[in-house]
């Protein structure tokens, strides 16, 4: 034990382990994942194909079984599982994955549909004519070999490649940290590139673009847009939207169409996509689908899908462009193994690195085939001295003793080298003819010429250029081939608003946060005389907030207490009968666990004259223009800068005014802020900043709010005092019918012209609104619940932290002054508060309560006597802007 404790040796564990996990990441790197950006392949699909050359499996050979190669993949090269090499023998088979395949095989190798191929002892495989390509001049030391894993043969470290294989088949992997996604391309597309490249090297990625406009899959479809493929080459990395074809056509008889799919974005399984399509009609996601067939045969692929007569076969096709993989991304990663190192290269990039892989295979093949013409020239020599001192040469062999003998006197006598003396030993007779003769002086000849060419290519880049450019045009002319997918300018790309005919719809919002739309015309047959139908029925504890018409074209804003938006557009939300609750807005939008919706507003689009008006908890106020929005992505955007401990409350739209904070006597005039606390204090200002005309103050400035960043955090709209926050925020139009109705926790409450508030500043500390201190009636003090603008003929709800509702007409609500305490509209017990007041526009005919719900409105209401406002103002402050 105490000699095995001497040999023990401290290492450091965190050392160790990021060592280790390095190693093993760059083996991960460099000998699986990622292909080489010289011949465009991984180690294993290297291994296959220089197992098969090895093993004769050429084009013009017999099938030879998938095992056998398999077998001698893991015997010499792979030391890995043999499912690994199998599955990888089998992709290069496919031509649904490789645009020009690199192994023709004989049996089940799959299908389109997904099916897996047959085990390896039931299928068979040889090279295709293309692949050999690929080791064409292996054996004329083109490329370096290395020992393989038990030292028992060798193998390349790459394959000479006579075409650009990464980028004509492309390819896919993940590694350890990173990943690399290079879709196909057209041979011969690509191999112009080369030779554009080569004579050019400083060609643009417009002139590329020229040669090679995008990705050609195999399985052909349609790219929508350029952008994401210009992106790619100019970056490496970009997203490229594909599309399957899809056909319109008429049946037969009945008057029906129906959408014929022939061919489908690069990678899409066909029956998945299928089944895509029945789940959406299960579920009811889309309408108008009748009967759905797959009717591909050994002529080609053809997915039918037979539609209604009365829907519009181009509405139901971008639908399954929507909701399926029949339109799907590929996003381009152009990530290779340059010099042993992963990198994310242009197009330019990979193009450069394959023609100077080309050059150095050109070159080094030149130079072994010069030094074997050199060799044989040398040999000839010696045949040619021989044979004109044949009487001599024939002496010497027969006088002497042994062979060593009779080479050493050549070697002496005609002073030749060991190699040629030893030729001419092994020289047989019929050599000696003379046309024989005639023979070596010919191929005298023909290597004399051959050594100057090949000197003079070694010498000249231009020749050697020239040379590598007729190769890859041999190459294009025997096998590239037309492109297959084309291409639809992304200005001519129709969206689904396109597909949708623009009409109305009601819009429906709960105060609970459920959302649904509806058709006008489910309100409009209704009995003379009434006052409409209820938009929805919902439970007792929620009911309508806001009720508003919007077209199918326009969008939902959502606003959420964290300061998010997002955009919804207004097609996308449920549509429900007049009977139905709808659906929680948060089923729309990726809200966060911890946070809940602000406000909803329908806008047409972002260029509309538009102003949003945002108002914190705290008291901060934001105006900022619509179109700021514009660039906002399905997962939201932040819309305003919550301050620690603060929400956004509410965001209203006013009509848009241009920023005045150069000249604050400018106004539009036609909007005012009304901003309401929980302690019942108010202030009502202008919009935007201008001249007082009239009164003590008469040439000073009322401050507005001016307009601001997408993410400012706003100015002080009201100076709160301690404890005190924002009860709710209004824009006020000329309307002379609004009034302000405010409800208080006790369930107190008052309705008051805003002729009873005056305009003031923004930033002061405002007038009472609505007494909540301690009467005669109230024995504790309150805080106002919330306020609403309502007109004469409207309902309010009100709602207790117990889920008790209470709704009445806001005509049993009788108008006084502002600073009252108003009457009682809701009994509530001691340790319960109202926490939430709407506004309801559309309800029964029938007056009175809901059932279940206890009416608790006094008959007579008592109103309580005014106090006085005067020594309750507070001096307004000056403007106070918050970063």
């Amino acid at each position: 034990m105490d000699q095995i404790a001497h040999n023990l040796l401290s290492i450091d564990i965190e050392q160790e382990m990021r060592s280790s996990y390095l190693d093993y990441s760059m083996s991960v790197i460099i000998g699986r994942a990622l292909p080489d950006v010289r011949d465009g392949l991984k180690p294993v699909h290297r291994r296959i194909l220089y197992a098969m050359f090895r093993e004769g499996l050429l084009s013009n050979r017999r099938y030879s079984k998938c095992a056998g190669v398999v077998g001698e993949v893991l015997k010499k090269y792979h030391p890995h599982g043999d499912s690994a090499v199998y599955d990888s023998l089998v992709r290069m088979a496919q031509p649904w994955n490789m645009r020009v395949p690199l192994v023709d095989g004989q049996g089940n190798f799959g299908s389109v549909d997904g099916d897996p191929a047959a085990a390896y002892r039931y299928t068979e495989c040889k090279m295709t004519k293309v692949a050999e390509e690929l080791l064409a001049d292996i054996d004329k030391d083109t490329v370096n070999f290395h020992a393989n894993f038990d030292g028992s043969t060798e193998e390349p470290d790459v394959l000479p490649a006579a075409f650009p294989n990464l980028l004509v088949n492309g390819s896919d992997g993940i590694a350890v940290g990173m990943a690399t996604k290079i879709p196909p391309h057209n041979l011969g597309e690509i191999i112009d590139a080369v030779i554009a490249l080569s004579e050019n090297p400083d060609i643009s990625v417009d002139e590329l673009l020229q040669i090679v406009p995008g990705p050609d899959f195999p399985t052909a479809g349609h790219i929508y847009g350029r952008q994401g493929v210009r992106d790619a080459y100019e970056t490496g990395r970009g997203r490229v939207v594909m599309r399957g074809n899809a056909i319109i056509e008429d049946m037969e008889s009945g008057g029906k169409e129906r959408i014929v799919i022939d061919e489908l974005p690069f990678q899409v399984n066909k029956a998945r996509l299928v089944t895509e399509i029945a789940n959406l009609v299960k579920n009811k996601k889309v309408d108008g689908i009748t009967a759905l067939r797959d009717e591909s045969d050994r002529r080609g692929m053809r997915v039918v899908v037979e539609l209604r007569r009365d829907v519009v076969a181009e509405v139901v096709l971008n639908h399954l462009f929507k909701h399926t993989a029949l339109q799907s991304t590929f996003g381009v990663i152009l990530l290779a193994i340059v010099g042993n190192q992963p990198k994310v290269l242009t197009l330019r990039d990979m193009l450069g690195h394959y023609l100077q892989h080309r050059r150095d295979v050109t070159i080094r093949r030149c130079r072994y085939e010069l030094r074997k013409a050199e060799q044989r020239k040398h040999l000839l020599d010696g045949y040619l001295i021989a044979l004109d001192n044949l009487d001599e040469v024939i002496a010497l062999i027969r006088g002497s003793a042994t062979p060593e003998i009779a080479r050493t006197g050549l070697i002496e006598r005609f002073d030749l080298s060991v190699v040629q003396a030893q030729a001419i030993l092994d020289m047989r007779l019929q050599r000696l003819t003379g046309m024989e003769r005639q023979k070596i002086l010919d191929e005298y000849a023909e290597l004399e010429a051959k050594i100057a060419e090949l000197r003079a290519i070694l010498g000249s880049d231009q020749k050697l250029m020239d040379l590598i450019r007729s190769e890859l045009r041999i190459i294009r002319e025997k096998y590239a081939d037309e492109r297959r997918t084309r291409f639809v300018e992304a200005s001519g790309e129709l969206s689904i608003e396109d597909l949708i005919a623009p009409e109305d719809q009601v819009i429906t919002l709960s105060v609970n946060g459920y959302i649904k739309r509806s058709s006008p015309s489910e309100y409009a047959a209704q009995r003379r005389g009434g006052k409409g139908r209820k938009g929805a029925r919902p439970r007792a504890e929620d009911s309508v907030k806001e009720i508003f018409l919007a077209n199918t074209h326009s969008k939902l804003l959502i606003f959420t207490r964290q300061g998010q938006i997002f955009r919804v557009p207004v097609y996308q939300v449920p549509k429900a009968g007049l009977a139905a609750r709808g659906l929680p807005v948060v089923n729309l939008v990726q809200l966060s666990p911890d946070d809940e919706v602000a406000a909803v507003l329908s806008i047409k689009d972002f260029e509309e004259p538009i102003d949003l008006i945002f108002c914190s908890r705290k008291g901060l106020i934001k105006r900022t223009a619509l179109w700021r929005y514009q660039n906002l992505h399905r997962g939201g955007m932040r819309a305003y800068d919550c301050a620690e401990g603060d929400e956004l409350l509410t965001v209203v739209r006013s009509a848009h005014s241009e920023d005045y904070a150069d000249s604050p006597d400018v106004s539009d005039g036609e909007n005012e802020i009304f901003i309401l606390t929980r302690d019942g204090k108010c202030v009502r200002f202008h919009r935007n900043s201008q001249a007082v005309k009239e009164g003590d103050n008469e040439g000073k400035y009322q401050l507005g709010v001016r307009q601001m960043g997408r993410v400012a955090r706003g100015v002080r709209g009201i100076k709160l005092r301690d404890g005190d926050e924002i009860a709710c925020m209004e824009v006020l139009d000329q309307d002379p019918e609004l009034r302000l109705l405010t409800i208080t926790e006790d369930g107190m409450g008052k309705r008051t012209p805003l002729s009873e508030y005056r305009i003031q500043n923004r930033g002061g500390m405002g007038i009472i609104d609505i007494n909540v201190g301690v009467t005669a009636r109230r024995k504790t003090a309150t805080r106002v619940a919330g306020a609403v603008l309502v007109h004469e003929d409207d309902m309010i709800m009100l709602i207790t932290n117990k889920g008790q509702v209470i709704k009445c007409p806001v005509t049993n609500i009788r108008e006084v002054s502002r600073n009252t305490t108003g009457v009682r509209i809701m009994n509530v017990d001691p340790d319960e508060v109202v926490v939430s007041v709407a506004r309801i526009v559309d309800e029964d005919e029938e007056e009175g309560t809901e059932e279940g719900v206890e009416e608790t409105m006094e008959d007579s209401p008592e109103e309580v006597s005014e106090a006085s406002d005067t020594a309750e103002e507070v001096e307004e402050s000056s403007e106070e802007s918050v970063e």
